[in-house]
């Protein structure tokens, strides 16, 4: 098996709904203002999207049929309305902070491309139902709490992040879906963006 893998080197890869510049530009403003406690991180700005599909991993041989699956679907209108108020998810403990995003299309377009994809043999749909948001926020774990190859037990968050601006929950079109692949670093995981379509292409028409 050691050998079978210096032979097919592998990638971690997902497909992504991309924001706008200005949606992902006023996050980040909200995020500097209401992300005050200790415990919460804020993500960075290339890991605000609304992911559509997680593929794990694959051999990178296998990208380039990937990437052809993710932009072979119709370019087509994707609206989506945020909603105001960040949710902690799990409520009672949270790992995260995550908004919540209104839109049929997503969903759709989710969907079609889980069948693709599926169809395929490069994913394997979850067993919960899809679920359109963006993760704002992870919450740091409490020092000494890590367990051996899993997560710590997350901090408690005392001060919780604040509504979105009014102009956040206005509904915009998603630019572009995107196949990403993502490095683990010690510092947080960092996305390279290896195939898109662009969504607008639909408009064009």
């Amino acid at each position: 098996m050691p050998k079978e893998r210096l032979k097919s080197p592998r990638a971690r890869l997902f497909v992504a709904l991309d924001l706008p510049d200005r949606v992902r530009g006023g996050l980040e403003t909200w995020q500097a203002r209401e992300l005050t406690d200790p415990a919460l991180r804020a993500m960075p700005p290339e890991a605000l999207h609304v992911t559509l599909c997680f593929l794990s991993y694959h051999p990178e041989r296998a990208i380039e049929s990937i990437a052809s699956e993710v932009t072979g679907v119709d370019p087509r209108p994707v609206e989506i309305r945020l909603q105001a108020d960040p949710m902690p998810v799990p409520p009672k403990r949270p790992r995260l902070f995550a908004v919540e995003g209104e839109s049929a299309a997503t969903s759709e377009l989710q969907a079609e491309l889980s069948e693709r994809l599926e169809a395929a043999r490069f994913y394997k749909p979850e067993r919960r139902d899809f679920w359109t948001h963006v993760t704002v926020a992870r919450v740091r774990s409490e020092k000494g709490s890590r367990a051996r190859g899993g997560r710590g037990k997350p901090r408690q968050v005392d001060a919780l992040p604040g509504a979105l601006p009014e102009e956040l929950t206005e509904p915009f079109q998603a630019p572009r879906i995107a196949l990403y692949r993502s490095f683990l670093r010690p510092s947080g995981a960092e996305y390279v963006r290896l195939a898109e379509l662009n969504l607008t292409l639909a408009e064009e028409r």
